[in-house]
């Protein structure tokens, strides 16, 4: 079996390129083709395959700078061709599922979700933008989102990571997509140590994972908050947060782990689309405190595993938290709730499906 791997962009690996690892994993000789490529940003687990990139490469800066090349991505992931490929799979939060495979191929999409930024977060978005650009960007979002409604009919089969990207894919492109939660690396994410009062939160700092809402939760609860993530807000949120809080940065995995470890609660204060970081802290036997409208309540059943606020504001998170850090909790069971998206659930369940749809690995 011939088979080609798609991906939006190769620049770092966070949950995206984790989950297009494991399937990597699955077709050793496969090509990847990305839109662009930042050679050394790689996990060895993807640097061993061979890597196509498009004609936005040169404009990336060695895949340095690549986000402002958004309007012509539609175009650079249509002009890639597949030559006697049976099976397409790609992996996208952003344009890679609009890929167009040759005739005959079979075309399985893995979607992180439909992209925010022209979807369900474009107000946000656009609201970082100086007046005079909204109109015209406001414009360009338009088309983009008439292109990925279009291009998302050419999927053969699609899958979602959660039940509310299964939901957004259905209210935004009108199709079905099977769930398929991505995979956690469960076997790594180990409970051990002494628990500790802090609060952590994980995530890049842009708008929409709302790290200003963890830290008037952290206030309101009179608790420390750790958080591990970078991005353009660095400045604004340490500003904001002063003293209340500690700004790690990116982390290895192995400080990860302990901060997981060490703190009361891991708080998610945004809309996630799944949120592989509730799994690594259940899976250390860490509690989370989330939203009941997110992907989080694809993890956290609550009083079980942690809380869910029916609200996203402060109040009502730092009440679900209050309840959270009022009891004590069995590390074991929430370990236990983590097994259910590790690796070999994940490649048992992505097996299953191409079985199902005639592909049998070998």
């Amino acid at each position: 079996m011939r088979v080609a791997l798609v991906h939006d962009w190769l620049t770092g690996m966070r949950g995206g390129e984790w989950v297009l690892a494991e399937i990597a994993a699955l077709f050793p000789e496969a090509p990847i083709y990305t839109l662009v490529h930042r050679p050394g940003s790689l996990a060895p687990e993807l640097d061993g395959h061979p890597i196509r990139v498009s004609w936005l490469q040169g404009l990336s800066l060695g895949g340095r700078k690549w986000r402002h090349l958004l309007p012509l991505m539609p175009a650079a992931v249509e002009s890639f061709t597949f030559p006697n490929v049976d099976l397409v799979i790609s992996t996208s939060h952003c344009v890679a599922k609009g890929v167009i495979p040759p005739p005959g191929a079979y075309h399985v999409s893995y979607i992180h979700t439909p992209m925010r930024y022209a979807w369900d977060q474009r107000d946000v978005y656009v609201r970082q933008l100086p007046r005079p650009l909204r109109p015209l960007v406001q414009m360009r979002l338009a088309h983009l989102r008439q292109w990925d409604h279009v291009s998302a009919a050419r999927v053969d089969r699609l899958l979602a990571n959660s039940r509310l990207v299964a939901w957004r894919i259905r209210h935004y492109w009108n199709r079905e997509a099977e769930v398929l939660p991505p995979p956690v690396d469960t076997g790594f994410f180990t409970p051990g140590g002494e628990r500790g009062d802090s609060l952590l939160m994980v995530a890049a700092l842009v708008p929409y994972k709302r790290v200003e809402l963890a830290v008037e939760v952290a206030r309101a609860l009179g608790r420390h908050l750790d958080v591990v993530g970078t991005g353009p807000l660095l400045g604004r949120l340490r500003r904001m947060a002063g003293r209340d809080a500690t700004f790690h940065g990116w982390v290895g995995r192995e400080r990860l782990r302990e901060l997981y470890r060490r703190s009361a609660a891991l708080i998610v204060p945004n809309v996630e689309d799944f949120g592989m970081a509730s799994v690594e802290a259940l899976a250390c036997g860490t509690p989370v405190v989330g939203l009941a409208a997110s992907g989080t309540a694809d993890v956290v059943w609550p009083g079980r595993e942690g809380e869910l606020a029916d609200a996203p504001d402060a109040g009502s998170l730092a009440e679900a938290a209050r309840a959270v850090l009022d009891r004590e909790w069995d590390r074991e069971a929430l370990r236990r709730r983590s097994a259910t998206f590790s690796r070999e659930q994940f490649r048992l369940r992505f097996l299953n499906l191409l079985d199902r749809i005639g592909f049998q690995v070998r």
